[in-house]
């Protein structure tokens, strides 16, 4: 079982950045898609972001599209998601997810491992 640690979050102001950081165990990471879920308080968990095992097909959710990027290291078995321009609509907490096969899905029910989480907070 792959184990993720989601790092990075924090209460910002709107208009601010953060990067969220995913660590995952295993040799396999580079044969696995990684998403980035998210869900406030009263809400569905929502698709954020997802990114194929190589790295080369990203997809987002409508609402986060050029303000935020996933990427990879394989290398070093990390995913981050880089969220510029932050509103206040962001606030929730921040899932890391891995899906054990190659291409991506925007539906929480078909990845495999969760992290613990990482709590984002914007103001107004």
């Amino acid at each position: 079982q792959v184990q993720l640690v989601e790092s990075g979050g924090g209460l910002v102001q709107a208009g601010s950045s953060l990067r969220l950081s995913c660590a995952a165990s295993g040799r396999a990471f580079s044969t696995y898609a990684m998403g980035w879920f998210r869900q406030a308080p009263g809400k569905e968990r929502e698709f954020v972001a997802a990114i194929s095992s190589s790295g080369r097909i990203t997809y987002y959710v409508d609402s986060v599209k050029g303000r935020f990027t996933i990427s990879r290291d394989n290398a070093k078995n990390t995913v981050a998601l880089q969220m510029n321009s932050l509103k206040p609509e962001d606030t929730a907490l921040y899932y890391c997810a891995v899906r054990r096969l190659p291409y991506h899905s925007t539906v929480w029910r078909n990845y495999d491992s969760w992290g613990q989480g990482t709590q984002v907070t914007v103001s107004s």
